[in-house]
């Protein structure tokens, strides 16, 4: 009853008109920054602060949390258009969205990312509203080892569960984890790999390395096709919405996606990205025909959007409760808070439910919005598709590079695209997919800044692993999935399976 009753109080916050209008501005605002490949809520946000004195305190945090959950709706547009994943967390949804635009299926793409979306996220308010404080407690029990080890986890699924070949995977895992440590020792401040150039003492940027391998290698690899085969829809519009067939193939990918995504949304760190490639594996895994992933499988698009906006919404759970971020946009969220003389914490909870509460409601409302927002520009954005290749390659080159280069104003990162591209043509040629090699580039230096954490606290114990029971059984799994693939019988059906078509 006390939920029920809560739960009234929190709508009657969030509708009232001045707050459904930040809610508005903050979900357009986000969606727009999630298209624009190299802006990110992170950026939106610190941007915005300056301007939150002169807002009261709740419209304020309403619409800086729709900037961050409209961003995870908006990279997804482009991620199945063009190929441009305008979050990290959208890097999967290209997978499978990409090649269903290429099969004149765009609107169906576009309009499972948005509903699939607003699902996860109606779950995972009410996850928020009924289950904080027990999830809460879930992520205490998490520290560097069991963080460490369900990174070491996602690694292995990544590599065992990508197609193609396993040494190819486990090669773009590696080189991923190579990549990411061209950065400022976390621990000793010290520049790592960086070969004196000062751009790279803070590490190559996600957006750099998504863009030069999965939209400017893409342009790339088209432009040596032949005319007739450059077009991003090499096949007609079958339809603007998804079918019964496509509802039903996607709905069960959905609602897994979305616990999973609600579960790993609450632990620091890439809650929303982990959530999303972890969905796309295990719906490979579940699926009848798994040879279908990369080359238009609609629960590859349904489980990973699920997935990252369930974990969006539910990484507020401990901002909320405890006070603690799970995120950099968190972390914001939390200096929004004591900019206006909120102290975040448990007490928000009990001297201001009407802020807890109607928070917590807006994201619902948000959602809405963003459905609303989202499925009448489908038409729109699958129109653009129809435009000549000619005339569409330079545009999105433009557009990625003036992305890139609002990363920091500086050319440097432009020209790491360039050089990304290349090397993202030569991954298409070769047959190697750059995805493990993205998760490998964001996880590597967060599992190893938990190993060296882990390994201070045992004094160089390995066996301290083995001594937390969450941490032995995340690596008991890992180590299961490498012997599995190594049986002969397994390796052999594997090979079938993931077979390249010709």
């Amino acid at each position: 009853m006390d939920l029920l009753n809560n739960l009234a109080l929190g709508f009657q916050t969030s509708l009232s008109l001045i707050n459904l209008w930040y809610a508005f501005l903050g979900a357009m605002l986000g969606t727009l920054i999630g298209v624009l490949p190299g802006l990110g809520p992170i950026a939106t946000i610190a941007m915005l602060l300056p301007s939150m004195y002169s807002l009261e305190p709740t419209s304020a945090l309403i619409m800086l949390a729709g900037v961050f959950y409209g961003a995870q709706y908006g990279g997804s547009t482009t991620a199945i258009l063009i190929n441009v994943p305008g979050e990290a967390s959208s890097v999967v949804t290209a997978l499978d969205g990409y090649q269903m635009a290429r099969r004149g299926r765009a609107g169906a793409a576009l309009a499972t990312a948005a509903l699939s979306s607003f699902f996860a996220g109606t779950i995972g308010t009410l996850v928020v509203a009924a289950f904080a404080p027990p999830l809460t407690e879930l992520a205490f029990e998490f520290g560097a080892p069991e963080y460490c080890a369900l990174m070491f986890l996602g690694l292995i699924g990544a590599v065992v569960l990508a197609s193609g070949s396993f040494i190819k995977a486990l090669a773009m895992v590696v080189l991923g984890l190579l990549l990411g440590q061209i950065n400022t020792d976390a621990i000793t401040a010290v520049p790592r790999f960086s070969f004196d150039i000062p751009e790279l003492t803070d590490g190559i940027s996600f957006v750099v390395i998504a863009m030069g391998l999965f939209s400017f290698g893409e342009i790339i690899a088209n432009l040596g096709k032949p005319p007739q085969h450059r077009d991003v829809m090499v096949k007609r519009v079958s339809g603007l919405m998804p079918t019964a067939q496509d509802v039903r193939e996607s709905a069960p990918a959905a609602f897994r996606g979305t616990l999973l995504g609600c579960v790993l949304g609450v632990l620091p760190g890439a809650g929303p990205i982990l959530a999303s490639f972890s969905s796309y594996t295990i719906e490979k895994k579940l699926a009848r025909h798994p040879e279908e992933f990369g080359k238009g499988a609609i629960q590859g698009v349904a489980a990973p959007e699920a997935a990252n906006n369930a974990g969006a919404q539910t990484a507020f759970i401990p901002m909320l409760t405890l006070g603690i971020p799970t995120s950099a946009v968190m972390a914001l969220m939390i200096g929004a808070m004591t900019l206006m003389g909120i102290q975040p914490g448990p007490q928000v909870m009990t001297s201001n439910p009407s802020l807890f509460w109607g928070l917590i409601t807006s994201m619902w409302v948000g959602n809405l919005m963003l459905v609303i927002l989202n499925l009448p520009l489908i038409g729109i954005w699958v129109k653009l598709l129809t435009v000549p290749y000619r005339f569409l390659f330079p545009a999105i080159m433009a557009f990625c590079a003036i992305g890139v280069y609002t990363l920091s104003n500086n050319t440097f990162d432009v020209y790491c695209a360039a050089a990304f591209a290349v090397i993202g043509f030569l991954f298409h040629k070769l047959g190697f997919e750059p995805a493990p090699l993205i998760l490998g580039f964001i996880l590597g230096p967060m599992m190893e800044e938990n190993l060296r954490r882990t390994l201070l606290m045992a004094r160089g114990d390995w066996s301290i692993f083995l001594s937390r029971p969450i941490a032995a059984t995340m690596l008991a799994l890992a180590v299961a999935l490498v012997i599995a693939i190594a049986l002969p019988a397994i390796r052999k059906k594997r090979e079938e399976v993931f077979v390249e078509e010709e």
